[in-house]
């Protein structure tokens, strides 16, 4: 998801308009990449865990590229193995085989490591650790969404609470962003944009509670207002990552407005929190 989406104090970019980015680039991304989802969902709904797992394998090379700028050495194929055996391992086991391969997962990372020597060992292996927590750990949590008999509404409703938490945040921030939340980690990010996400995404939440899963409105603001915390928290995570790697953007899969981790930022640490609150609210 776009990093200044959440909360943005205006900032002069003639050409990009008040964001300081190319939005048309930013929508047509999310087009793309919303249509995919909704085409692989409502076919053969276990092909969107597919989708899911190419968006991981380049988030994956995008960390290895960005994490090499500070000598960190990143081992990019145990985490694309990673990303593909906790997939399946949720599905097939639940929780339990997401919780056992990603166990397994962390071995291999900390064993695989030696192979290198003791130069950088504990530096190399706990951002190795630290990417397979936020990536195949994570995506495994959309894989139990997806075993729901709603599942694909489920995903639906993760993807759309997340979006509109964006949506709310980019408005008001552009419009109204005088006061920024965290200045030192992202200073487009302000309260105003903030009060935007909170506002719309418990109102998305309500509709989408009533609406697609038949469930009270009040469970959907709950959700909505959980979600747009941590997807705000997610989108600093990510800017923080940034400024200590010493990049502007993850990578550069969209031209002029960064990568696969710059769209995921949001989507990633909700994939989580959607399933707990979905499991709890709307059951396993």
């Amino acid at each position: 998801m776009p990093d200044e989406s959440v909360s943005e104090v205006p900032v002069a970019a003639p050409s990009h308009g008040r964001a300081g980015r190319n939005l048309g680039a930013a929508v047509g991304a999310g087009a793309v990449l919303g249509a995919i989802s909704l085409i692989s969902l409502f076919t053969v709904k276990w092909l969107f865990v597919g989708v899911a797992a190419v968006a991981l394998i380049i988030a994956v090379f995008e960390f290895r590229a960005a994490l090499a700028n500070r000598g960190i050495r990143l081992d990019a194929v145990t985490l694309i193995a990673g990303v593909v055996v906790t997939s399946v391992a949720a599905a097939f086991g639940g929780i339990v085989g997401l919780a056992i391969a990603f166990g397994v997962l962390v071995l291999a990372l900390a064993f695989l490591r030696l192979r290198h020597g003791t130069d950088g060992y504990v530096r190399d292996t706990t951002a190795n650790v630290f990417v397979a927590a936020y990536l195949p750990f994570m995506v495994g949590f959309v894989v139990l969404m997806l075993r729901a008999d709603n599942g694909p509404q489920r995903i639906v409703g993760f993807i759309l609470l997340t979006i509109c938490s964006d949506i709310g945040g980019y408005v008001a921030g552009v419009f109204f962003g005088r006061h920024p939340i965290a200045p030192s980690i992202s200073p487009k990010k302000s309260w105003e944009g903030f009060i935007g996400s909170l506002v719309l995404q418990s109102i998305a939440g309500a509709v989408i509670f009533v609406y697609l899963f038949g469930a009270p409105w009040w469970q959907g603001v709950i959700t909505g207002l959980i979600m747009t915390v941590v997807a705000t928290c997610g989108d600093f995570v990510e800017s923080a990552m940034k400024r200590d790697l010493g990049v502007k953007d993850m990578g550069t899969i969209v031209p002029g407005h960064g990568g696969m981790m710059d769209r995921l930022d949001s989507l990633v640490p909700n994939a989580f929190t959607a399933w707990v609150l979905f499991t709890y609210f709307l059951g396993a």
